[in-house]
């Protein structure tokens, strides 16, 4: 099959062998070589593609990356325009390495640019994690083993990834045969990807862009200023997120300010390569590993206390969990003082397991930002506002959009849907309020009063009045049976 590329085609699909597109005639074949064979997957700025270099007898698999930013000129875009061109530039750099794809080209086409690399065959560990369960002992060692050369080859030649997370790790099928994974026996070499966010290093105090995955971003690269001993914090949290497979936010205790993500392992791990992952993931730079050297001398110290008895480096203890706030469970009331005394023996509360977040869809749809989300009473409808100045309803059962609603003549900045779920009010730049008939899909009526902006619109429990915040500093009380203002409450300064 051949793969349109062109993003407003219809019926992109043709046939093997094709030159032009049935539908919108747009050239299949990038610079006379490359046929895009289906897509692999899509965001606000690009498309990726699974392809073939026709161009050389065995036809190679490759992956396509077409950069089109849905919304021209913004700053967002243009950020992701630098990144796009600045992974080109990376993969240059770094050469030939077997565990980083290789570049074959970037150029422009038709309006829009083109990078072109090596298809690595496999599964994420993010996909790996979803599959499996938590990674083990031994699979961590493995994945440090294989991963810290890489690492040091990045960093030899000034580069810091500062995007090291599960879904930018992917292990390489390495038999040729079709793609069917058996799990749990997955295995091949780890392939690290994603050089988008990489920075050479010109000066390690330099501040720069904050860029990175939230959970897994070192402290001093939050501020901008990234350096080598960053991507071991962001390797060192990859591990401990495969170990326990719980969100790296709910593995830190804030208040605490500590890691307690041994709470949440199902099973006990050596002590040492515990240690090992603490250091990596010190928040002080002083206290962390500054290279990939320092860690890979820790890790053969610790292999090598255990060699020669076949069995783990070292008996895994027992690990103690922290003691717990207690639960008063069958008090009563005591007539001394108001205090409560319990009548059976307190107990002790094991930590309960944080909830695991993962991405169930990514919606697309807005030519520009999105400014306000909210859910339908029943969770099945999405409502999204947008500076496109368009409300998107968007089914969370398929993830795909249901229908446009249009009506606002400027952005819009908030939306919320009624406690029956039968209509829906949006407030916008254009300092109206709209009502929508959702039973219908259409706009019922408008509200006017504000002077300037809305930026919040909530339903009272009964759904008979409406509250919207204005930046012109008062709340509007209406009532929506007679389509009219109540009254308006001031005194924000």
């Amino acid at each position: 099959m051949s793969y349109c590329l062109n993003p407003a085609c219809q019926n992109p699909q043709n046939a093997d062998r094709t030159q032009f597109c049935l539908n919108c005639g747009s050239k299949l074949l990038l610079r006379e070589r490359y046929r895009a064979i289906k897509p692999l997957g899509r965001g606000g700025f690009g498309r990726t593609f699974l392809a073939i270099d026709e161009d050389k007898p065995s036809k190679p698999r490759c992956a396509i990356k077409q950069f089109f930013p849905l919304s021209q000129g913004t700053s967002s875009s243009e950020k992701a325009a630098e990144l796009f061109n600045r992974e080109a530039v990376r993969l240059d750099e770094l050469g030939k390495h077997p565990q980083i794809p290789e570049l074959l080209a970037h150029f422009q086409q038709e309006r829009y640019q083109y990078l072109v690399q090596e298809f690595i065959e496999g599964q994420n560990l993010q996909e790996e994690l979803a599959r499996t369960g938590p990674f083990s002992q031994s699979q961590i060692l493995s994945l440090l083993k294989d991963l810290l050369p890489v690492l040091q080859f990045v960093h030899d030649r000034s580069v810091i990834h500062r995007d090291i997370k599960p879904p930018n790790i992917i292990r390489r099928r390495i038999s040729q045969t079709p793609i069917i994974y058996t799990y749990p026996t997955l295995t091949g070499e780890l392939v690290l990807v994603d050089f988008g966010a990489a920075k050479v290093v010109e000066g390690l105090r330099e501040t720069g862009t904050v860029i990175g995955s939230p959970e897994f971003v070192a402290p001093e690269q939050i501020r901008g200023q990234a350096v080598y001993a960053s991507d071991l914090y962001s390797l060192g949290v990859t591990c401990i997120y495969l170990l326990t497979q719980i969100s790296p936010f709910d593995l830190f205790d804030i208040n605490r300010d500590v890691w307690v993500w041994r709470d949440f392992l199902k099973v006990p791990i050596d002590p040492k390569l515990s240690r090992i992952l603490d250091k990596m993931v010190e928040s002080s730079l002083s206290r962390r590993y500054k290279s990939v050297a320092e860690v890979l001398k820790d890790l053969q110290s610790q292999q090598s206390a255990g060699a020669g008895t076949g069995a783990p480096p070292l008996p895994a203890p027992k690990i103690s969990v922290p003691q717990r706030t207690p639960v008063v469970q069958n008090a009563v009331p005591s007539t001394v003082a108001g205090t409560i005394i319990p009548v059976p023996p307190m107990q002790r509360v094991v930590p309960a397991r944080a909830p695991t977040w993962r991405c169930v869809h990514t919606l697309v749809g807005h030519s520009n930002a999105v400014t306000s989300v909210a859910f339908s009473p029943d969770g099945a409808i999405l409502a999204s506002g947008s500076e496109d100045k368009t409300i998107e309803m968007w089914k969370l059962e398929t993830g795909r959009r249901w229908y446009t609603l249009t009506g606002h003549s400027d952005w819009v900045t908030c939306v919320a849907f009624s406690p029956d779920g039968a209509s829906l009010a949006s407030g916008g730049r254009d300092k109206m309020i709209h009502i929508w008939d959702l039973n219908k899909g259409k706009w019922w009526y408008a509200l006017a009063g504000h002077s300037d902006r809305v930026s919040a619109v909530a339903f009272s429990r009964d759904g008979q009045v409406l509250a919207s915040g204005s930046r012109d500093k008062t709340v509007q009380l209406w009532n929506l049976n007679k389509g009219r203002r109540m009254s308006a409450l001031s005194g924000h300064a």
